[in-house]
């Protein structure tokens, strides 16, 4: 297995031998996942396809190093925790971070059966593992753990139960519709229902118009370019920056949906008139939780039937049928994600400066934590700092 170094032979390997857990550093994500005997997946966005697509892309990417971390117990060599990580720089700054860079939602550690379940054998995890990233050659100077699920199905996240995780400014959206979808329908407001009725029904005025969940790849990505396309342009019209379309991110993307539609992890829909592609929705779907990531649709012409909510409705109609119980709307509090009855799941972040060029960003984090405390001095102190309000809908 290839160590962060330059000048390390091939096979030679960065270990931390501290007493309570082993921690294992390495960039080769394919061989450390290989050894990874435990088949359950934190969350969607650890699953191996999203971490195979994700570092397939960016991992000749300047300033951006991939840096798995295998973590066994000492005593035992069980398996503990499997952490996908980076090591990049940033204005001189050596950060550790999860594979992110602002497209995985939720961010978690892979867990083995020696994954700590209480907060103290949590906190010895994370010695040991500050410990071997203080000794990494080539140096770290702070480690940033963001958007961590309190808890990873039935286990809590070892990390979340550190004394110093704290609440994210983000939040997931989950719905969990039960059995009956009808019955979960009618739990909505009467006028979300009506609505959605509504616009099945003009959108079906045409013959031609239908909706489908997409299996041939080819076609896939055919889907995907369009959602580049109309997302761009929607952007560009509101004057934001858009990064998923820039070539490390579409390359992200198209790996996902070239790799992950047979499968089944990856899920496109569409809603389509003929050769037209009226809106898009791309998912990811573990077992019975579908997760929502990228949504499209062609605009003003087709807005009298609300594509957007229209495509999500028949997309977790027909996810239903096939099993899927749990519909995850991810991060952002927008209105349309209330309509459809969201649940908010909480979610924390870490920070721990790992030489003295790293305190500075610790302490503007913790600063930074404690201000979201008081929603409106956060708000005053954003305005006076120029900085744009955010365009979730209140």
């Amino acid at each position: 297995m290839t160590a962060l170094t330059a000048t390390a032979k091939p096979g030679a390997r960065e270990i931390s031998r501290a007493a309570g857990f082993r921690v294992e550093l390495t960039r080769d994500w394919k061989q450390a996942v290989a050894r990874w005997n435990d088949g359950g997946y934190s969350t969607p966005f650890q699953h191996r396809q999203w971490l195979d697509a994700w570092y397939g892309a960016f991992v000749g990417v300047d300033d951006v190093e991939p840096l798995i971390a295998v973590i066994t117990d000492a005593a035992t060599g069980e398996q503990a925790v499997l952490l996908p990580l980076i090591r990049r720089l940033q204005k001189g700054i050596r950060i550790v971070e999860f594979a992110d860079l602002d497209l995985t939602d939720y961010n978690a550690p892979m867990l083995g059966g020696a994954a700590p379940r209480d907060a103290k054998a949590a906190r010895a995890l994370w010695r040991d593992l500050k410990a071997a990233l203080r000794r990494l050659r080539g140096g770290a100077d702070l480690m940033r753990l963001r958007k961590m699920p309190v808890d990873l199905g039935v286990r809590p996240n070892p990390l979340a139960l550190l004394d110093g995780a704290s609440p994210c400014s983000l939040n997931g959206n989950i719905v969990v519709t039960g059995d009956d979808y009808d019955a979960w329908r009618f739990t909505l407001e009467r006028t979300v229902r009506k609505e959605l009725e509504r616009s099945w029904r003009v959108f079906t005025r045409d013959p031609a118009a239908s909706f489908e969940t997409v299996t041939d790849n080819h076609e896939a990505l055919r889907i995907l370019s369009t959602t580049e396309v109309q997302q761009g342009t929607r952007m560009q019209s509101l004057g934001l920056n858009f990064i998923l379309n820039d070539e490390t991110c579409a390359a992200f993307y198209r790996n996902l949906v070239r790799d992950g539609v047979g499968s089944g992890y990856a899920v496109v829909s569409a809603l389509t008139v003929s050769d037209e592609v009226v809106a898009t929705l791309l998912g990811i779907r573990s077992g019975a939780r579908y997760v929502m990531i990228r949504i499209s649709n062609a605009g003003e012409k087709w807005s009298n039937c609300s594509p957007g909510r229209l495509i999500i409705e028949r997309t977790m109609a027909a996810l239903h049928r096939d099993g899927v119980r749990e519909f995850d709307f991810s991060i952002g509090n927008y209105a349309y994600k209330r309509r459809f009855g969201v649940a908010r799941l909480p979610l924390v972040d870490i920070t721990a400066a790992l030489s003295w060029r790293g305190w500075p960003y610790a302490l503007r984090d913790r600063a930074a934590r404690e201000l979201r405390k008081y929603p409106r001095l956060a708000a005053t102190i954003k305005r006076a700092l120029g900085k744009p309000p955010s365009r979730e809908e209140s």
